[in-house]
């Protein structure tokens, strides 16, 4: 199974989302993030509270969702309300999508203690639903079953 995670400025939510998945699912998924409009650079502390996890972060870049036409993913999931609401490129359109809604917790202003937290409990629930998402990618299952299997996990 192939996801394309999409966050607005492709800077933290989509990034750990991508390096998440890619550490807790092995072969059975690959995943990519991109943005719509990315910022150019992954935010410092989602780099630092991946290496603390023991996640591999080589590769990990923000990029334009524009460079992955080719890559065909079979989901794409928006991770941040924003993203969520843009209009998608036309090579979306046949692909299976979903909403996370993820709270950024590069946006938390306030002690070190504080923002660790607010990206523990980012991560936390990212790998939460990556765990609900592992099953299904054995399944070789069609955009229709997809999609259903996606509704029974109330991801959709």
């Amino acid at each position: 199974m192939k996801i394309l995670y999409i966050c607005t400025h492709n800077r933290c939510r989509s990034i750990l989302s991508e390096a998440l998945t890619n550490h807790l699912a092995g072969p059975n998924i690959i995943a990519k993030s991109a943005g719509s409009q990315p910022s150019g650079e992954v935010h410092p502390l989602s780099l630092r509270y991946l290496i603390e996890s023991e996640i591999p972060t080589d590769g990990l870049q923000s990029q334009s969702w524009d460079e992955f036409e080719n890559f065909k993913p079979d989901l794409v999931i928006t991770v941040c309300d924003s993203a969520a609401g843009e209009s998608c490129p036309i090579w979306f359109d046949s692909t299976v999508k979903v909403h996370w809604g993820l709270a950024d917790p590069s946006k938390i202003e306030g002690s070190e203690e504080e923002k660790a937290k607010g990206f523990k409990i980012c991560m936390n629930e990212i790998t939460k639903r990556i765990n609900q998402l592992l099953p299904l990618s054995s399944m070789n299952l069609t955009q229709n079953e997809l999609r259903a299997e996606l509704a029974k996990l109330g991801a959709l």
